[in-house]
């Protein structure tokens, strides 16, 4: 069974040559100005070209509109456009048909009842991101806080469901949460910093080979 990961916030070309050498299955580029990770259209771009080819790429984009999606399209191509923000059902069933390309779109868990509206987006994306509900505080961004959530909540999620699992996840935990989730897609980005919006190429590369060797022992 396919085994991914995602490395995100990805910002200067020799931390995309780590993700990729490293053997990440996507990197993502983020397109929300507030974002210590944020890159231009032209930063994008160059990063993009260096991807190509060689991992799959996508842009994070937050309650975009028409426009912005169709330029960060224009500029780097994705294989995957991922929501992270209040897109409604109507939304994402839109930007999926209108752009055609494949969505990933970005749900926010914190407590059981939060599970409930999973199920809506489930047949509108190609995959689920979970990520831990960010913090109730002003400037609090959506996502890339470095929390994570009660895993164990996800024993309760339909098995059919395609999910990405994020929020908190670091090399020192990310077995744990594959163990105690069954995911077999996860996705990191301040948990491989060593600054907010800094990747660090070792990290990105522990990262990956504690996720490889996590999916390999839940294989045996």
């Amino acid at each position: 069974m396919n085994s991914l990961i995602k490395i995100c916030g990805i910002s200067t070309p020799e931390t995309l040559d780590a993700a990729v050498t490293s053997g990440a299955d996507f990197v993502g580029f983020v397109r929300f100005p507030k974002s210590p990770r944020y890159v231009s259209l032209d930063q994008a771009r160059n990063l993009s070209r260096q991807a190509a080819g060689r991992t799959q790429r996508v842009v994070l984009l937050v309650d975009a509109d028409d426009a912005a999606i169709a330029e960060a399209i224009a500029a780097i191509d994705p294989e995957f456009l991922q929501l992270h923000g209040h897109e409604t059902e109507d939304r994402v069933r839109e930007i999926r048909s209108r752009f055609g390309r494949p969505v990933i779109k970005v749900l926010g868990i914190a407590e059981e009842a939060d599970l409930a509206g999973l199920m809506a987006y489930a047949p509108l994306s190609d995959r689920l991101l979970l990520d831990a509900k960010p913090p109730r505080a002003p400037g609090a961004l959506p996502g890339g806080n470095g929390l994570p959530f009660d895993w164990r909540l996800l024993t309760k999620l339909d098995p059919g469901v395609a999910f990405m699992l994020s929020g908190g996840l670091t090399s020192d935990n990310v077995a744990e949460a594959i163990r105690l989730t069954g995911a077999r897609a996860v996705d990191v980005s301040s948990g491989v910093e060593s600054a907010p919006g800094i990747k660090d190429p070792s990290r990105i590369e522990a990262f990956i080979k504690a996720a490889r060797a996590a999916y390999a022992a839940k294989d045996q």
